[in-house]
């Protein structure tokens, strides 16, 4: 999170949010968030979150959407945390700042455990499942149209690529340069009902849970935005082959290739077609989201003095973006 807006929440505004939601402060329990400030609660034994967004983030407007594109994603019976009304009946509550405001809106805790690293890693039966929700997503984005007026904000509207430039060290010129020409490769994409649709766009190992069921649950819509569908899935493979730093291309690859074959065997479940061209634009957003990661680990993490870990994907990572490479490049 942004240093500067993380001084800016205090625990006045939680305590406010929650009274909206008919929510002692003590029940509280902050959980962390690294766009957001998310905390779980619960009531009649259930539990729930409850999750304040600042406005510098995003507009009133565009957490309507969010919240109205997911409501039409669990009533077409998508496995989602669904958001809950406040006291008021509000689908989400302002909370006024001293300098800035926070949207405080909440959601039913996602059923299951999260499965993270290493136990994601040549994981084919996960891999066919994050395949099967998201073809469901966008078969369910193509047919979807927004009620009000309100509506999600299109990829070249990111946060972190209108803010790239103010994150990023002053010796990251040719970061930006890079980011520059992509903008331009991606504006001459296609945007047919096919290919481009409300997305996701944040699905990785923490943003959903697999109940003992085996069901698949998402939750964290906030990065939605309107993008190739592609770009969906090139963010899951992507953080599933950071982690194979240069020197186990040879891991990474076959990772990439159980992932493949896995994937499009859930996405393509009931007669459902993978995005036009999606082999192909593939590569094009992995490079995306090497840039992306590298913008938010600028904001929101000191990098002084990185471990070796996170000093040698830095390294990595910089030579994909000024090579114009990806990191599934000679597969």
């Amino acid at each position: 999170m942004d240093p500067k807006i993380k001084a800016l929440f205090l625990d006045k505004y939680a305590e406010e949010g929650a009274a909206r939601y008919g929510v002692n402060p003590e029940e509280l329990t902050f959980i962390g968030g690294f766009q957001n400030f998310i905390y779980s609660y619960c009531r009649k034994d259930r539990r729930y979150i409850l999750r304040f967004t600042p406005s510098t983030l995003r507009s009133l407007d565009g957490v309507s959407a969010e919240l109205e594109w997911v409501r039409y994603l669990a009533r077409h019976e998508l496995s989602v945390s669904v958001p809950v009304n406040s006291m008021e009946g509000k689908p989400f509550e302002q909370i006024d700042g001293r300098e800035i405001s926070f949207y405080a809106s909440s959601f039913t805790y996602a059923p299951g455990r999260r499965i993270g690293y290493p136990e994601c890693l040549g994981n084919p039966s996960l891999y066919e499942q994050c395949g099967r929700i998201t073809g469901r997503l966008h078969e369910l984005s193509r047919s979807y149209r927004p009620t009000g007026a309100c509506k999600r904000h299109t990829w070249e509207k990111n946060e972190y690529l209108l803010r790239a430039e103010d994150y990023l060290p002053q010796d990251h010129q040719p970061i930006l340069q890079a980011l520059q020409e992509m903008k331009l490769e991606l504006a001459r994409l296609p945007e047919t009902p096919e290919q481009f649709g409300l997305i996701h766009g944040d699905i990785n190992v923490g943003n959903f849970t697999i109940d003992e069921a085996g069901e698949m649950t998402l939750f964290d819509f906030d990065e939605c935005q309107y993008s190739w569908y592609t770009e969906d899935i090139a963010i899951q493979l992507y953080y599933l082959l950071y982690v194979f730093g240069e020197d186990s291309k040879l891991e990474r690859k076959e990772q990439y290739e159980l992932f493949m074959k896995h994937f499009e065997r859930g996405y393509t479940e009931d007669g459902r077609q993978m995005p036009r061209n999606w082999k192909e634009q593939l590569g094009l957003f992995l490079r995306l989201r090497d840039i992306i990661v590298l913008v938010g680990m600028h904001r929101s993490w000191n990098l002084g003095q990185p471990d070796d870990w996170t000093r040698d994907f830095l390294q990595d990572s910089w030579k994909r973006i000024t090579n114009g490479k990806s990191l599934i490049d000679g597969f």
